[in-house]
């Protein structure tokens, strides 16, 4: 019987979760719109950027996640003061990290160099990566502040922000994008990297707004943040690093096989790569659910385990596993008997709707797998736990979804080559593996933490 207090609590967290994660992806999904409005070569350039720019931004981004857990834990255990110095830690690495960000963005050679553009294309991609690494410092530093904030339990904050910059999306591309303002003495319309400079000026206003408030309101008054300057500690930020980096790479693992998982099936044609399209666009919207769930539930645990309950955070991590694969039962079945209908929604092409019908099926499948991980992975977190688990990600994402999805779609090592649906029944396999292995791991890391504390007050009573 799942406890209605742990629940309701865990819904609580994770409904402005959901939001604002919804609010980064309406971000794209403007973008990507009005990109297509401009012409093909715009359309081209926004989304080869955006590909380029999401892999360094999730895995520097990622290594900063180390933040909510350490908070949480410490706000579970009254320690104030020492949230504070660990915000203000996070802040110096997440400028060195800017400056990582800032390099990759500007000096995209290498991976242009595989794509092989054409000069027109390649010359927008630049603008357009460019234009976001200005943006790279304030991203960092509002990623700071949601980890502090969640960690704290109050992330309607950074879903407020959030939506903030989704209002201001539409008009600021408008203006860069197309002109608009041109005739009054604004700028000149600059195409599809006038929604980077659009990017850019949200994120710093984004910050600026954020971290002026966390200094004046009363909720955030008890952490000191702006208390006192603090010069960088390394014993500090190597603890951020130690949990960060792991998870980082994890981020870095998931966004690379996606990512050559599309180069692959783009020697398919077109309506693989439209349907395939499809399925990854629905798994990515579906997965916001069961990502919400398990940052709350991560949260929640680290609360529990700075208070030395590790029996509450075991019940927490167990409430949060049924509560993910409730959800993802519900919306696998959806997506399985709607899966024609919602293919129909995305496309006219009765090809491309046929084969992303098939797809969404094996979408179906893969998204059960994909919340039993997901909420499995971020209450590991709030164990502070992310090495195991980011090798796992590496042995079954790349090894079996896109070893895998390669020797079954490309190739007839096993059968006939299955093309696209042997990526996604690759990808299937994978995300059960890594939520099999990720799940044990997690019920024996909660289990061990419960025996040790009782074991800690046997030694004191």
């Amino acid at each position: 019987m799942v406890k209605p207090s742990v629940l309701r609590s865990l819904l609580h967290l994770a409904w402005p979760v959901l939001v604002a994660q919804l609010a980064v992806m309406a971000n794209g999904v403007i973008d990507t719109v009005m990109a297509g409005r401009l012409s093909a070569v715009d359309l081209a350039a926004v989304g080869i950027g955006a590909s380029i720019y999401v892999t360094v931004f999730v895995t520097v981004t990622g290594v900063l996640l180390a933040l909510t857990p350490t908070i949480a834990q410490l706000h579970g255990a009254g320690r104030h003061q020492g949230i504070g110095e660990e915000v203000r830690q996070s802040a110096w690495l997440a400028l060195f990290l800017a400056v990582v960000a800032v390099v990759l963005l500007r000096h995209p050679g290498p991976l242009l160099a595989l794509s092989r553009l054409t000069p027109a294309v390649e010359s927008k991609v630049r603008a357009y990566l460019y234009a976001l690494s200005w943006s790279a410092a304030p991203a960092m530093l509002l990623r700071v502040f949601a980890g502090f904030t969640m960690g704290v339990g109050l992330p309607r904050a950074i879903m407020g922000f959030n939506l903030i910059g989704v209002a201001l999306k539409l008009p600021l591309n408008w203006i860069f994008m197309f002109g608009t303002l041109e005739r009054f003495g604004g700028p000149p319309p600059l195409g599809g990297p006038g929604c980077a400079v659009a990017t850019a000026l949200i994120s710093g206003l984004s910050c600026v707004l954020a971290w002026s408030w966390c200094a004046f309101a009363a909720d955030f008054r008890q952490y000191r943040v702006f208390a006192d300057f603090s010069p960088p500690r390394a014993s500090l930020i190597l603890g951020l690093l130690k949990l960060g980096l792991p998870i980082g790479a994890t981020f870095f693992v998931d966004v690379t096989a996606f990512t050559f998982m599309a180069l692959f099936i783009a020697r398919l044609g077109p309506v693989a790569s439209a349907a395939h399209q499809i399925a990854a666009n629905l798994a990515a919207l579906a997965f916001m659910l069961p990502l919400a769930l398990g940052n709350a539930a991560g949260i929640l645990a680290g609360h529990a385990l700075g208070a030395g309950d590790a029996r509450r955070a075991r019940r927490i991590a167990l409430i949060g596993l049924v509560t993910g694969v409730a959800e993802g039962i519900l919306l696998s079945l959806t997506l399985w008997f709607g899966a024609g209908t919602i293919a129909g929604l995305y496309t006219a092409n009765g090809e491309v709707r046929r084969l992303a019908t098939t797809l969404i099926g094996y979408v179906a499948v893969y998204h059960l797998f994909d919340a039993l991980q997901a909420v499995a992975v971020n209450v590991l977190r709030g164990y502070r736990k992310s090495a195991v688990p980011m090798a796992i990600y590496a042995l079954a994402l790349w090894g079996v979804g896109l070893g895998g999805g390669y020797v079954l779609g490309l190739t007839d090592r096993v059968a006939a080559p299955a093309g696209v649906r042997g990526f996604w029944l690759a990808a299937a396999a994978s995300l059960a593996l890594a939520g099999g292995l990720v799940t044990g791991y997690l019920l024996r890391v909660a289990r061990a933490a419960e025996i040790t504390v009782a074991d800690v007050r046997k030694v004191a009573a």
